[in-house]
């Protein structure tokens, strides 16, 4: 579920309308509004806070979308690949929230996922029958 619709689910749940609620966080109607409808986030930290305080909620469960993943990671990894998928998304909240990254920092999230890509490649090709399987420069 994505942060926009949780939002509204929780909402409708303490029966608030937008404007009250946007108004008990400190934020315009609009905003709010773009956060329901447009996919927007919070650029403020302390903002998911106060959400989550008005929705009855944990603030995680507003920063994390990935839920699928990181149960998906669990069952496939155990409870040390759940942990290092709760700390991925955790992570990587905090870019779409605001967070600044250096020049260095952004370098090595795109080699990490490159390296995870191409682990992946490697990894799913055992499980390819050799009739469909292309020859590729990585053979």
């Amino acid at each position: 579920m994505k942060f926009g619709e949780k939002l509204k689910y929780l909402r409708t749940e303490k029966k608030l309308t937008q404007a009250e609620l946007a108004k008990a966080v400190g934020v315009s109607l609009r905003t709010y509004a773009s956060y329901e409808q447009e996919g927007r986030y919070p650029r403020k930290r302390e903002l998911y806070g106060k959400l989550a305080e008005q929705l009855g909620c944990d603030t995680n469960y507003l920063l994390t979308e990935d839920e699928e993943f990181v149960s998906q990671a669990g069952a496939q990894y155990g409870s040390r690949g759940r942990q290092q998928a709760e700390q991925l998304v955790a992570e990587l909240s905090g870019m779409f929230a605001g967070g600044e990254l250096s020049d260095a920092d952004k370098d090595a999230v795109m080699i990490a996922l490159q390296k995870a890509y191409f682990d992946c490649k490697e990894d799913n090709k055992k499980y390819t029958p050799k009739k469909y399987r292309k020859d590729s420069i990585f053979d």
